[in-house]
This record gives C-alpha cells, structure tokens and sequence, in this order.
C-alpha cells in the first residue's frame, strides 16, 4: 500500500503483506554479534548438539524483530503502541519464515485511533514459531 496507513483504510480481517526471510547460519552470528547474545546454541554445532540439540538455532529476539519489522512497515514505525510475543518453538538454520497479521478489532479511544493485530511467524510446513499481538495508532482522515 502506497503511503501511510489511515485507520479508515482497514477492517477486521485484513491482513497484512507477508514478509518471509530464510534464515542462514550467517543470520545468527550477525545477530549474536549486534545483540550481544553469544550463547553457544546459536553458533557452536558441537555445543548444541552435545546439549542434545540436532543443530545450532536461531535467537528468540531475533525472531521477533522479524515479525516486528513486518508489523512496523504495514503500520509505520512510530504507531506501535504495544508489541509482545511468546516464543513457541525454535527456529532452524535453512527455514523460511513468514510474517502473518491480522487486524482483530479498531477502536476510537482518548489515545487516538487503534488498531489491535495478532502477529504470528511461522515456517513453510505451518509450524508457527512466535505468537504475538500489538496495538497500533494510526492517523484518520476525519
């Protein structure tokens, strides 16, 4: 959608435009490096696997800001007013991951024009991997 996003413009059902990302071995020691996280189980194969893990996996966090960054360009940067996720299962080097939102319900409060979303992320087969919601302000035409 060209431009930004007017509370008008939407309805409860609407999605938004999915974002998928494949995530690499590459991807996880980038992130352990931005993020500080240099826990042995995203980046040491023998490691993980000796922890029982059948290889290394991607960082929660990182996750998160994948499904953040597909939320924040449906509904601009500046209008998310509540993000939070639950980490359901692990993500695994070589699966592509796929944003999914849902507008669930809008409303006209004192804090402006909502818009509250489920947010989900998800693999190839359909095993979702993170399970969120978010509020969101969004400017009105009226």
């Amino acid at each position: 959608m060209a431009g930004a996003l007017h509370f008008e413009d939407i309805k409860e059902g609407d999605e938004a435009p999915v974002t998928s990302h494949t995530l690499t071995r590459t991807d996880l020691v980038r992130y352990a490096g931005a993020s500080g996280d240099y826990n042995p189980m995203h980046h040491d194969e023998i490691a993980a696997t000796a922890a029982g893990q059948p290889s290394v996996f991607g960082h929660g966090m990182f996750s998160m800001g994948l499904l953040g960054t597909a939320l924040t360009d449906y509904v601009g940067a500046g209008n998310v007013r509540h993000y939070q996720v639950r980490f359901s299962r692990q993500t695994w080097p070589g699966e592509e991951l796929s944003t999914k939102i849902v507008v669930t319900s809008k409303r006209v409060e004192d804090a402006g024009h909502l818009v509250d979303l489920a947010c989900t992320l998800a693999n190839a087969d359909g095993e979702v991997k993170v399970v969120g919601e978010a509020t969101a302000v969004l400017p009105s035409r009226g």
